[in-house]
Formats: structure tokens, C-alpha cells, sequence
């Protein structure tokens, strides 16, 4: 019966079957386009008239030069000082400190310069923007420095740290979303029906010209270099410093780095503008915007030279390094410059000038103690594997002699009896601390040669000997 009623239908003229064509076309694209847009609860029914990703507004190097000016005396001149990891890397490696600024990052760059540029009335009403942490502690500080009123909406997410924080500095803080894109829709429809100015954290100009205030004062304190490596999440960042010192240093490379759970610009490059990308959890939750900045995206793109993904492990190892060598507690975004390194991905500026901006130090404690473990684990320092030992008196006590021989501590222990077939037998739990990667080979290699059932929980993020340093 549906072949007859087929048969019956009148045949499709030529321009029907384009129509029909066309109508086929579309709707597979918008099948593939779908893992590209965000999800519903996502969309914004509150336009930000600062960002128009049909005219975006590229910032230039006078609008940097102009905020230096207006936030001269409100914001600290942060360190850029030689690294002690440049004689193992084999790279010049200079830190600029700006987790160092007074509320742990450089956000404070761009607020300030925003909120000095407000009207009388709009300083009188107030602002309102939406951030999981280091743009609103910006935000909030430097609204109080200046007597503006400041409302922040941070989902539910959000670090109770950081919330705490910024009600200390006298914000009006509201919890509310499930994620930062229902925070942002909030705060965008407060900012409409309160009239007051929405602030952008990333993509707004004058933030970004505030950012890029940075890229001023690596030129002064660090000439001739041969790199910029900066970490990159909605792209304020990356594009105030780029327009800052591709003017005064046209010669520097200007290198971003992301993460491979979070890298919504490397997509935006591929995909030829910005574009929704799903971020999954990550080391580096500063840098976890799921769609870069359209002002920021276009700014940068002409003066991009390379872009780097950096994958989670070597963020792990970054941060531990951090604080071995440089004495520095930062976040997983402020360690991601030095993780590409690490990673063997800068080695051609083997010998050369490079400034890592290591941009933020507000990282919560329990995720530092598992960012420590985590790098400790990529490394070969902390191994844990479970052995079959005797279950007779000193069986135990032979292991923990022959672990204690090499050198190798001890972290954690515990046997069970209860899941072996042989009951004169005990399996043995162990997590040990070693002093690098051929300590762990050596307790691996001594342990296979005295027992015949061992069982190493290798990491899945194992970095092995091929570690840059």
C-alpha cells in the first residue's frame, strides 16, 4: 500500500527536488551541529551588547596603553624573575608572578579598568557580572576599593572559599545555577531589569585592555624575549598581551596553552570563529570556558603564532614542580605554561628567552593535596601495588624490610585475607613514596624477584622516563 501511494504522487518538478534537497542538507547539519551548541538550559534570552559575534570590537594597542594609565596605583607591578627550572629545562624561563596580585590573579587588571570607566550614575547603581571565582574576587575587591556596588552570581558550584571572600570585600553574592552558563543568564537578566552595566570577565574591551597591561610590563622587565606562553580559557588574556607586545616586540611569539579536557579556542580556531565546546573536569578550572570570547577571538587570531594542548598529567606535574623549585602554590591554570614544557612541546626555544605568565594562585586546598598526589603519581614518586605475601608470623615484616632496603617510604598499608584461595596466604596493599621513576623501576624489579604474584596500579596518566625534566 505505500509503494501504491508513492506510485500515485504526482512527479517532483526539478526545482522541487532542490527544495527537497536543500531541505535534507539542512537538517543533517543541524544534526551535526548539535554537539556544537549549548545546551538548552544554557541559552540566553538576555543579549550582552558588548559582545556582538557579528561585529566584534578589536581592542588596540592605545586602549592597553590608556588602561595602564587608569589603573596605575590600584594594581601591583608584579615580579617576572629567571626561573630555577632553566638550567634542567634548558630554556630561559622567566615567571611572571601575577597570582601575586592582592586577590591571587590578574583578573584585578580588568575590573578595575572597567569599573573606573563607569559614569557617575552607573558607579552609583552598581554592577553586576557572573564567575565561579577569580573575576568576581576582582571584581568585588576593587569595587569596594572604589565604592561601587558590585553583585555577583556564582552557580552552585562555586568554591564556598571564594563566595566567602567576596562577600568579605562587600559584594552582594548570589548563588544561583546549576553551572556558569545558567549563572551568566541570571546575571544578564539582573543586569537588564536593574539597568545596570553586565561585566564581561573575559570578553568585554575594556577588560581586555585591562589584561593586557600585562604584556606592558614583560616588555620593561624582560627584553628580547623570544616567547609569551599564555594560558588561555575565554581569551581576554591572551588577547590584551598579544595586542600589547606584538606592537612593541613584533619579533616574540605569542604561544597560548589549554587543556585537552577544556580547549575551546584550539576548536575555535578549527571551526573558524567561536563555538560551543562541552568542557569536562579539569586541574585547570580557570581556563574552563566552554566558548571563547568574540572581541578576544578576534583580536588575537591575526596575532596568534602557535597554540598548545596540554594534556592533564603534565598540569599535575607542573603544579608539584611549582612548588619544589619555585616555592609558588598556584592554580592549575597558573601551572599550564609551565606545563607544556615540561610536556617537550616549547623545546625549540631550547636556549632562548621565554616568559611564562603563571596568571593565578586561588586553587582550594583539597583539590592542592590531589594535585600534589597526582603529580607525585605521573612522575614514578608514589606507586601503589598489592602483593601475596606468607600468612606466616614475619611475613609482612619481610616486605616492609626489603621495601625499607632501597631506600623507598612507606605511605600506606593493609593486607586482606578473606578474597585469597590459598588461606595460608596475604594479599598486601601498599602506596610507597619513591625519589623519582628508575627508584620506582628498582622497587619493581626487587619485589618481582622475591614474590610471584604482584600487581602494580600503574596510572593511567603514568609519565614515564620521557619526562622533560
Amino acid at each position: 500500500m505505500v509503494e501504491d501511494k508513492i506510485i500515485d504522487k504526482a512527479p517532483v518538478t526539478l526545482k522541487e527536488q532542490k527544495v527537497n534537497d536543500v531541505k535534507i542538507k539542512n537538517s543533517l547539519n543541524s544534526e551535526s551541529d548539535k554537539a556544537t551548541q549549548p545546551p538548552e538550559s544554557a541559552a540566553e534570552t538576555v543579549l550582552d551588547p558588548s559582545c556582538d559575534e557579528k561585529n566584534p570590537r578589536i581592542i588596540s594597542f592605545q586602549d592597553v596603553c590608556q588602561a595602564a594609565f587608569m589603573i596605575k596605583g590600584g594594581i601591583d607591578f608584579t615580579p617576572c624573575r629567571r626561573s630555577h627550572l632553566s638550567e634542567q629545562s634548558g630554556i630561559e624561563i622567566f615567571l611572571k608572578k601575577e597570582f601575586q596580585q592582592y586577590t591571587g590573579s590578574f583578573k584585578e587588571r580588568g575590573a578595575r579598568n572597567f569599573l573606573l570607566h563607569l559614569t557617575p550614575e552607573q558607579k552609583k547603581n552598581g554592577v553586576v557580572s557572573a564567575s565561579l571565582g577569580n573575576h568576581a574576587l576582582g571584581l568585588s575587591y576593587h569595587g569596594m576599593k572604589l565604592k561601587i556596588p558590585v553583585t555577583v552570581v556564582m552557580p552552585k558550584e562555586a568554591p564556598i572559599m571564594k563566595v566567602q571572600k567576596c562577600r568579605s570585600f562587600g559584594a552582594h553574592v548570589l548563588i544561583q545555577g546549576e553551572d556558569m552558563a545558567a549563572a551568566k543568564k541570571i546575571a544578564m537578566e539582573i543586569s537588564r531589569d536593574k539597568k545596570t552595566p553586565y561585566v564581561n570577565g573575559y570578553d568585554h574591551p575594556l577588560i581586555i585592555s585591562g589584561q593586557g597591561t600585562i604584556g606592558l610590563e614583560i616588555v620593561e622587565q624582560c627584553e628580547g624575549a623570544d616567547a609569551i606562553v599564555v594560558p588561555v580559557g575565554g581569551g581576554g588574556l591572551i588577547a590584551g598581551i598579544a595586542t600589547a607586545i606584538k606592537t612593541l616586540s613584533p619579533q616574540t611569539k605569542i604561544i597560548g596553552v589549554e587543556s585537552n579536557k577544556c580547549p575551546s579556542f584550539s576548536k575555535a580556531l578549527q571551526h573558524g570563529g567561536p563555538v560551543y565546546t562541552p568542557n569536562l573536569a579539569t586541574l585547570a578550572d580557570g581556563l574552563a570556558v566552554p566558548k571563547v570570547g568574540c572581541n578576544a577571538y578576534a583580536t588575537v587570531k591575526p596575532l596568534l603564532d602557535r597554540m598548545i594542548v596540554v594534556k592533564e598529567e603534565w598540569i599535575a606535574l607542573a603544579i608539584l614542580r611549582l612548588v619544589e623549585m619555585e616555592k609558588c602554590v598556584v592554580e592549575g591554570a597558573g601551572a599550564a605554561g609551565l606545563a607544556a614544557i615540561l610536556a617537550g612541546q616549547l623545546d625549540e626555544f631550547k636556549g632562548k628567552k621565554v616568559v611564562l605568565l603563571v596568571c593565578g594562585g586561588n586553587i582550594d586546598t583539597t583539590t592542592f593535596g590531589r594535585c600534589l598526589e597526582r603529580g607525585l603519581a605521573a612522575e614514578g614518586r608514589l606507586m601503589k601495588f598489592n602483593v601475596t605475601v606468607s600468612d606466616r608470623p614475619g611475613g609482612i615484616t619481610e616486605l616492609c624490610r626489603l621495601i625499607s632496603s632501597i631506600g623507598v617510604t612507606i605511605k600506606d598499608i593493609m593486607h586482606e585475607r578473606a578474597w585469597l584461595k590459598d588461606i595460608y596466604c596475604v594479599e598486601v596493599k601498599c602506596v610507597v613514596e619513591t625519589a623519582d621513576f628508575d627508584h620506582s623501576q628498582q622497587l619493581k624489579k626487587k619485589l618481582m624477584e622475591n614474590y610471584k604474584n604482584v600487581f602494580f596500579n600503574e596510572p593511567s596518566f603514568a609519565i614515564h622516563k620521557s619526562a622533560a625534566f
